[in-house]
């Protein structure tokens, strides 16, 4: 069953768009209703829900400041407004769907629909992730020297001498391997490089992660070291004394 909350400022909105959902009663259950934002908020920081039903057009915070200062958005958003002007403002505060007043009926059946799919990737990407902590942790506990990647819904077992060096890209990072692949993660290099034994392993570079046995030369004047296959890798000044000292 979902639980969701609506947030509008004006009640009669929110016992029309309750009653519509009243059809739905064997899917999703209000559990919670606002006409005060500040409330809302300090009931999401508190309680666990599935989806939130959220005006636009409120007088003391409008719907966009208030997706602003969620503290965590593991729930999926929609957008309830009487205005048709929103919507590529929705999509960029991460809102699953967009709702004109009065709520048609079956467009809040398709509104379901999309809430279901949002908690099951929530779901299936958190029962993922739990169970890559297992096994690094049993990974560790067993001295194994498999290093595991999540990636494209699928683990990942490489081994340390198989990576050249990993760059990042935002949120991405990119693993380059000594046969030619190129292994997109949707982790930030700093989360790599907790994955990797520090032994082996170096971040030399704000945007680049290399392994140490790969190196075959460092310009120092130019600040480059050349790891293996000639890749040309830049060294930081502030890490470049800690890069020496791996040697």
């Amino acid at each position: 069953m979902i639980k969701g909350i609506i947030v509008d400022d004006e009640p009669k909105a929110i016992k029309s768009l309750a009653w519509e959902l009243s059809n739905f009663s064997d899917e999703i259950e209000i559990i919670k209703t606002f006409t005060v934002p500040e409330e809302a908020l300090s009931y999401i920081n508190l309680n666990k829900i599935d989806c939130l039903f959220l005006d636009i057009e409120m007088p003391t915070m409008d719907g966009f400041q208030f997706i602003n200062q969620l503290k965590r958005k593991d729930f999926a958003i929609i957008i309830t407004t009487a205005y048709n002007d929103y919507a590529i403002e929705a999509l960029k505060n991460e809102a699953i769907d967009y709702l004109l007043k009065p709520v048609d009926t079956d467009d809040l059946q398709n509104s379901l629909k999309k809430i279901k799919k949002f908690n099951y990737r929530l779901t299936q990407v958190d029962n993922n992730e739990k169970f890559e902590e297992i096994l690094i942790k049993f990974n560790e506990k067993f001295h194994q020297k498999k290093i595991i990647i999540n990636t494209d819904g699928k683990l990942l077992f490489l081994e340390a001498s198989e990576i050249l060096y990993i760059e990042s890209d935002g949120n991405y990072s990119t693993i380059f391997t000594i046969n030619h692949k190129k292994i997109v993660v949707t982790k930030k290099l700093k989360e790599i490089n907790e994955l990797l034994p520090n032994d082996l392993f170096f971040r030399i570079h704000n945007s680049y992660i290399i392994n140490l046995d790969k190196v075959r030369e460092f310009y120092k004047t130019d600040g480059y070291v050349i790891i293996d296959q000639n890749h040309k890798i830049p060294v930081s000044r502030q890490r470049k004394s800690a890069f020496l000292d791996k040697f």
